[in-house]
């Protein structure tokens, strides 16, 4: 599969845990289209290249289309740890986000260099000082991070998070990092999120047509 069929895949696997939530028992490809903005057809087609086939009038059941899909991504039923360093706004407002244990994802904990927020009783996770990142992703068997520190702190935490065993990285700082592959051979996993450069994206889409048409 390619980045954009896995990118669909995960949510039309969001959508489906939200309608089981609901009490939902099937779907129809149309309904899943809608809430994941693209079209019946592509739903059909990524369906087929994966072997889900439902009925034309029953649609699919909603439980087995999660099971199967589930087990593309790689899902399981305990919940994927996560751990958040830096807890500034960015990451103060992940660690409150409610909805990521609907996906199966929690935060077990933040990290931060400001003493002072250690034992912040209204953080709904422990915050630890960045020295003790090893420590906890090893006791907590965690994989995947998430980066909101400034600029300056980037490079040292991303090799903080190699040297803990870190496989995956999801980096909001302003400085774009890169996948690398470990000695061991394995491959570390980076996506980075500019927030400010999608919005500049968006700002040149709306005003690109004015241009094409001067």
């Amino acid at each position: 599969m390619n980045n954009e069929m896995v990118i669909r895949i995960t949510r039309y696997y969001r959508i489906l845990n939200r309608l089981r939530s609901l009490g939902l028992e099937k779907v129809f490809a149309h309904n899943l289209a809608d809430a994941a903005g693209v079209s019946a057809a592509i739903v059909r087609k990524d369906f087929s290249l994966l072997s889900i086939y439902g009925q034309k009038r029953g649609g699919y059941e909603i439980p087995e289309l999660m099971t199967k899909l589930g087990s593309i991504l790689g899902k399981t039923d305990k919940l994927e740890h996560v751990i958040i360093v830096g807890c500034g706004r960015i990451g103060r407002a992940l660690m409150h986000y409610t909805g990521f244990e609907q996906d199966g994802i929690k935060v077990v904990a933040g990290f931060d260099s400001d003493p002072s927020i250690y034992n912040d009783p209204n953080h709904p996770v422990p915050v630890y000082p960045t020295s003790r990142i090893e420590d906890v992703v090893k006791e907590s068997d965690t994989k995947v991070a998430i980066v909101t520190v400034p600029e300056t702190a980037t490079a040292d935490t991303f090799q903080r998070l190699l040297s803990a065993g870190i496989q995956g990285v999801l980096n909001f700082s302003p400085i774009t990092l890169k996948p690398i592959k470990k000695a061991d051979g394995t491959q570390v996993i980076v996506h980075n999120v500019n927030i400010a450069l999608e919005l500049e994206q968006i700002f040149y889409e709306l005003q690109s047509p004015n241009i094409l048409q001067q």
